[in-house]
């Protein structure tokens, strides 16, 4: 019983020390696209053309963070891990997103606009668009990071 105690206390104090963190935030989608984006920041995939806006919190240091990234048409993003757990949705464009240690296109399911899918902490998964560009939005537990599963395939690196 005590352990349980201990557990309920401790996730208590965490979800105020997270509640506490997170300012008090409103954003158009004009507000959104005035934002200042920078080419493929932290925790996404470092393809080219990647724009990054981040909208809450700071995906480099502990805490939640919410970033939006703008992707190309035609772009694939190679098999990759996090390490935290996150969850997306797609704002527009069709996602095609998989989970596995290759990327297969075969492999994707199409998330049209207003889809949602997670990125679990650790687990493999690869995404890429087709003839138009995406938006998704990201949340996740900082701090985040992106790891090739063949580093090869790190776009960052070349």
């Amino acid at each position: 019983m005590k352990k349980i105690a201990t557990i309920a206390l401790v996730m208590v104090l965490v979800s105020v020390a997270q509640a506490a963190a997170i300012d008090q935030i409103r954003l158009t989608t004009g507000e959104i696209a005035a934002r200042e984006a920078g080419g493929a920041g932290a925790g996404t995939s470092g393809a080219a053309g990647i724009q990054t806006t981040v909208l809450l919190g700071d995906p480099t240091k502990p805490g939640l963070y919410t970033i939006r990234l703008s992707i190309p048409a035609n772009t694939t993003i190679q098999a990759h891990t996090h390490r935290d757990d996150r969850s997306a949705i797609v704002m527009s464009g069709t996602w095609y997103f998989g989970y596995g240690t290759m990327a297969n296109a075969e492999a994707t399911k199409p998330l049209p606009p207003g889809s949602f899918y997670t990125e679990p902490g650790g687990v493999a998964h690869f995404a890429l668009t087709r003839a138009e560009p995406v938006v998704v939005y990201i949340t996740g537990f900082g701090p985040t990071d992106t790891v090739y599963l063949n580093a090869a395939n790190d776009p960052r690196n070349k």
